[in-house]
């Protein structure tokens, strides 16, 4: 069987989750905003390394979201979440900070590493490039504010941070955040993953998929204040 980061976190949340959505096949259709904008702007960071026009792609993917009866957070809209979209390209390309060689090979790249006899784990990484000149894995990541940068360290304990790096062997790691406020902003966050860290995630993905393949699929509650997670759970 076939594994990912997003089905071991999934488990690691709520067994009972992952059973109805991966054995039983419920899917919800997600009609969040901020969600679907996201894949139609890192689609538009692609055309950029591909020297297209990356405001033509971001008006043509999120354009194919308009009509789905998005969910949009307090204060956004359609045209306002566009305006913002250009704005940060806009911004990326001046900073010239990232520069990616070959993107249709380092754009986008699928990653798979066998996990016991049976079963494999895969991973799609956004990009591997460099920062300043120094070589990464690339991360991207839109968000309505900005992501901590205090205290030091604490980007690594990010557990698909960690994940991309087990899976890809490569330490330095770069997340790029694009934050969508009146006054937009990008952020080039750096961290390190160390060995232990790759060698520990390597372990939780083992042991996680020992307890899938037993059937141990109790449920997490998750109703306490002020996070309500089974509130929230379809």
């Amino acid at each position: 069987m076939t594994y990912s980061y997003t089905q071991i976190s999934q488990y690691l949340t709520c067994p009972r989750r992952y059973r109805h959505r991966y054995l039983d096949g419920w899917k919800e259709k997600d009609t969040r905003a901020a969600m679907l904008f996201g894949r139609a702007f890192e689609r538009a960071l692609g055309a950029v390394f591909r020297r297209e026009d990356p405001g033509a792609v971001l008006f043509a993917e999120w354009s194919a979201c308009q009509s789905e009866g998005l969910n949009y957070s307090s204060g956004d809209s359609w045209d306002r979440m566009l305006q913002q979209g250009i704005m940060l390209l806009t911004r990326f390309c001046q900073d010239s900070r990232v520069r990616i060689t070959q993107p249709q090979r380092n754009l986008q790249i699928k990653f798979s590493r066998p996990v016991g006899d049976k079963n494999d784990f895969v991973a799609y990484i956004d990009a591997i490039g460099k920062l300043d000149g120094k070589r990464c894995l690339l991360e991207w990541k839109t968000s309505s504010s900005r992501y901590p940068e205090e205290p030091e360290g604490l980007l690594s304990l990010d557990p698909q941070l960690v994940c991309y790096s087990w899976m890809t062997g490569i330490a330095e790691v770069t997340q790029v955040v694009f934050v969508r406020k009146r006054l937009v902003e990008v952020q080039y966050l750096r961290t390190t993953i160390t060995d232990e860290q790759r060698e520990e995630f390597g372990s939780l993905v083992e042991g996680t998929i020992r307890r899938i393949e037993s059937a141990d699929f109790l449920p997490h509650s998750g109703i306490r204040f002020p996070q309500n997670p089974c509130s929230s759970c379809p």
